[in-house]
């Protein structure tokens, strides 16, 4: 990958790392890409990979698909910013309204983090109150108030978990760890009267896959709504990627607020962050919580949104992109077992995960996995032409492109190189 290196010595001159977000930077450099199509990934040095990294969870169809490069060219015939209302909008929540019914209003924004930091502002002007809860480590964006250290105790005040971050600002920030309703009903007590809202992933995508115990969203469900708490689900990697309703659906449990992002922008940078009536009609300018950018309901994310979305309806895709879940994830387990590794696979849906130590039922037991073999076996599959997202702590991602032959060669892959 001799182009690759040259790039990245220079790109070391110019951006901080050499890279534009903090997961990229692979040591001992990144592989830069040419282009992408389907289940495939290229590098300017001309290595092809089966991608299971996918944008990081957007590419639910896969790489440049047809039925959205159409839909773009469409738009960009028509133009690609406005500064106005477009119908594209209407047409868009509709769709969203149809699987979340929990979302009875939304807004559309850019990101993720900006959906997260709407929404937990929406929250805290419904309430009247300035504290929320997060679960240890999970991930709603890069804000201030969600840059937060996880603690070692059952409860945990917020800690910044970044230069430049003061103390203040993540001072209202609560956690407790995930599958523990204990730890929960604890802080509540503690602090009932100040407590705005409590976000959580409904399945931890940011730290592997880590799945909800049996009951657990239920009865977080049970006491924030007994304690005029805003159950925030961050549906961001979840959303339209389990099923057409997300987690809320797969599971049966029904938030106050809901935030999307990712596969519903079809690859294109989206956020949406939406709920109850009575909440949203708050959010400026029917209401005093302000919110407001540039780009919000930009076309072409709408566009996208609209052919995703819409191609998911026609094409099956759960049935086919979940059954190749299941069955590599079965396939993993096995060959776990018969190596006698004591790694742990976890996942649900098209998400998968392999923990090189014990599953984890919650942030600081994912911490004990063996990091440093988990790096030594992502550069082995990297050289057998297949990309894994560059962490134990990111999740795999499966899409539609992806064929039974290329799972096939992806566990085979795995047989032989686990453990080196």
């Amino acid at each position: 990958m001799k182009r690759s290196m040259e790039l990245f010595e220079e790109a070391k001159k110019l951006l901080p790392g050499g890279v534009s977000s903090p997961v990229r930077a692979i040591k001992p450099y990144p592989f830069y890409t040419r282009a992408a199509s389907g289940s495939r990934i290229v590098d300017i040095d001309g290595n092809e990979y089966i991608d299971y990294c996918m944008g990081y969870g957007p590419l639910i169809l896969g790489h440049a698909h047809p039925a959205i490069r159409e839909a773009l060219v469409r738009q960009l015939e028509r133009g690609w910013l406005y500064g106005t209302p477009c119908e594209l909008e209407i047409q868009l929540a509709r769709k969203i309204q149809r699987y979340y019914p929990s979302v009875e209003m939304m807004r559309f924004v850019n990101t993720g983090t900006e959906a997260t930091m709407a929404a937990l502002r929406a929250a805290r002007g419904f309430t009247g109150r300035d504290k929320f809860i997060k679960i240890e480590g999970g991930f709603h964006g890069a804000h201030d108030a969600c840059l937060v250290k996880a603690g070692s105790g059952a409860t945990t005040l917020g800690v910044p978990d970044s230069l430049g971050v003061p103390h203040d600002f993540t001072k209202n920030t609560l956690q407790v760890p995930y599958n523990d309703t204990e730890a929960l009903v604890s802080i509540i007590e503690s602090k009932k009267e100040e407590i705005a809202a409590m976000i959580l992933e409904p399945v931890l995508g940011n730290i592997g896959v880590i799945l909800p115990e049996k009951g657990y969203l239920e009865e977080v469900r049970a006491i924030t709504r007994e304690n005029d708490i805003v159950l925030i689900f961050d549906e961001v990697i979840t959303g339209f990627r389990l099923e057409m309703g997300g987690a809320q659906a797969h599971f049966g449990v029904e938030p106050d607020m809901t935030t999307l992002g990712k596969v519903v922008g079809g690859g294109l940078p989206i956020g949406i962050f939406g709920g109850r009536r009575e909440i949203m009609e708050l959010v400026a300018p029917q209401g005093e919580v302000y919110q407001a950018g540039t780009f919000n309901g930009n076309p072409l994310s709408l566009a996208a949104g609209l052919a995703v979305i819409e191609t998911l309806e026609s094409e099956g895709v759960h049935r086919v992109i979940n059954d190749h879940g299941e069955r590599l994830r079965s396939a993993l387990s096995d060959i776990i077992q018969d190596k006698n590794l004591g790694y742990a696979v976890s996942g649900i849906g098209s998400m998968f995960v392999v923990f090189f130590g014990d599953l984890p039922s919650n942030y600081s037991e994912a911490l004990r996995c063996d990091k440093e073999g988990f790096l030594e076996f992502f550069k082995r599959m990297l050289r057998r032409g297949i990309f894994l997202p560059p962490s134990q702590f990111e999740t795999n991602f499966i899409s539609f492109a992806h064929s039974t032959d290329e799972i096939d060669e992806t566990i085979t892959a795995f047989g032989e190189e686990l453990a080196g």
